[in-house]
């Protein structure tokens, strides 16, 4: 962990006030991302994805700076997360009650302090101690380094996505057990802390 690192759970009403800090470190993330990572698409993404019931942010900060974050929510029981999702899946995956799956919608880490253990330590701070049954995420097959960080903390990849959104691409979906085990021979740090920053639903439910 980096000296003087604080991490900070928020629920939306107290993020509201570290909006604009939360949009500017989206757009450094993503500079040059074209359309899709625009400041007012993901402004009105924020807008909804805060409007779930049990929404949660965690942030990462540095001398009152802000570096990292990671969000997200409790899929309902009428969620379009799902939608797009490639067969064949288990009976019932896509089942959900408002408790049985976490969604993990975004992580970010500034680019000049990555590698030094904020996602890893973002990624736990929100997702270890969670009451349901798991949690999921969205990653792109070719981002090589986010794959191999998620499955050195117990995640595992189950199928594809194409989000119901225009000009999507194809996601990996990743499954995590609430009991996890770490892989035989893995440590925190033993691999990437650097993923990229997560896709997800532009309604977010």
């Amino acid at each position: 962990m980096i000296e003087g690192l604080q991490l900070r759970h928020h629920n939306a009403d107290e993020a509201e006030g570290i909006l604009d800090q939360l949009v500017d470190l989206y757009l450094k993330v993503y500079a040059g991302g074209g359309e899709f990572h625009s400041e007012d698409r993901y402004r009105r993404q924020l807008f909804l994805h805060m409007q779930r019931v049990g929404w949660e942010l965690v942030t990462a900060t540095l001398d009152g700076t802000l570096v990292g974050y990671i969000y997200g929510f409790p899929l309902p029981p009428q969620t379009r997360w799902w939608e797009g999702i490639h067969e064949p899946v288990p009976p019932g995956f896509t089942d959900e009650d408002g408790q049985r799956t976490f969604a993990v919608s975004e992580l970010l880490v500034h680019p000049g302090w990555r590698r030094q253990g904020i996602a890893r330590a973002l990624h736990d701070a929100l997702v270890e101690g969670r009451t349901e049954a798991r949690a999921t995420l969205l990653v792109r097959p070719d981002n090589d380094a986010a794959r191999a960080a998620y499955r050195s903390w117990g995640w595992s990849s189950v199928t594809k996505l194409r989000p119901n959104w225009e000009a999507a691409p194809t996601f990996d979906v990743f499954v995590r057990s609430a009991q996890v085990i770490e892989p035989k021979g893995l440590h925190v740090g033993a691999a990437p802390s650097h993923p990229a920053p997560l896709p997800c639903q532009d309604d977010g439910s």
